[in-house]
């Protein structure tokens, strides 16, 4: 569907006939002559596999993806033809919890802007503001799936008070489970949204959630743009109504309200969670290796569903 990198599209090209769709200057004219042949789709989650893509594959059996991000692939669809998708999951979450504490670092002592601060000249003419401390303080989590329950281990190192809102219950863990998101915003110092994308959660967090938050709050995103409503992020920003955000993500990435370029209360970073090199390289194993489960024993190694 895409170029994923050199090592992995040269691995791919030595155990498949391969066809790569994004070189084609025609891709539904191509489709329609190759369609019927393709099997298999090697894919990213920012690309992921539209759903004219999918129907335009009769004989699709399987996706495998490099990411855990799945909301660009139509899952029921899949569920409903018997192709089965896989994710690289339990490969990128210690990656994206590290992140997502550097942005945690980052809000409260301002590091990105006590650098500019200092770049600027402006030691010399005034010692920086005091900014917040981290340690001891309530942090509270939006979704303890593999990234949440890595977020909650980090927080110990720092004595968090942890609470978490999921669909359900999690099992084996002793955090606070606080069932209402908004109710959670509320209790916490800082919140980190760790969910899932998707239409379930488009916008969950909103102009309610930042209100209950509250103008000594930060707001971290480390899971999906769609997930946060920016503009009542950017309102609630502007205005003092929350203290300030780490955001790794965003609705319309690459492309980024500009707003946010102005703003010294929020830490921009450019969908980096799972770029280092150890991630990727086992990443990109993964999808590999399912692909060869998939066609050698007929099962992925890491199935969504």
């Amino acid at each position: 569907m895409c170029p994923l990198s050199p090592k992995l599209d040269a691995a791919l090209a030595a155990d498949f006939q391969i066809h790569r769709l994004w070189e084609q200057a025609d891709a539904p004219g191509y489709l329609e002559q190759y369609g019927q042949r393709i099997t298999g789709v090697a894919t990213a989650a920012p690309t992921g596999v539209m759903p004219s893509i999918m129907a335009a594959l009769p004989a699709l059996q399987v996706v495998s993806c490099r990411g855990v991000g799945l909301d660009k692939i139509d899952l029921e669809a899949a569920q409903q033809r018997g192709i089965q998708v896989a994710g690289t999951f339990g490969t990128l979450s210690d990656c994206v919890a590290d992140l997502a504490f550097a942005l945690l670092l980052d809000c409260a002592r301002q590091l990105s802007a006590a650098d500019r601060y200092v770049r600027a000249g402006k030691w010399q003419q005034a010692r920086y503001p005091l900014t917040t401390r981290l340690s001891g303080k309530r942090l509270g989590i939006v979704g303890l799936g593999q990234i949440g329950r890595m977020v909650a281990k980090r927080a110990s190192g720092f004595d968090m008070q942890v609470a978490y809102t999921n669909r359900r219950r999690a099992d084996g863990v002793a955090y606070r489970f606080e069932p209402e998101l908004v109710e959670l915003a509320r209790w916490s110092d800082f919140l980190v949204i760790a969910a899932a994308g998707g239409a379930d959660t488009h916008h969950l967090i909103d102009a309610r959630v930042l209100e209950a938050l509250g103008p000594n709050g930060y707001l971290v995103n480390v899971s999906r743009g769609s997930v946060v409503d920016e503009a009542a992020l950017l309102e609630a920003l502007l205005e003092g109504r929350i203290a300030g955000a780490g955001l790794d993500v965003f609705e319309h990435e690459p492309n980024i309200a500009q707003a946010f370029l102005s703003l010294d209360n929020v830490v921009l970073a450019p969908h980096m969670g799972s770029g280092t090199v150890e991630t990727r390289e086992a990443m990109e194993d993964l999808l590999l290796e399912n692909l060869r489960a998939f066609f050698n024993e007929g099962q992925v190694r890491t199935p969504a569903f």
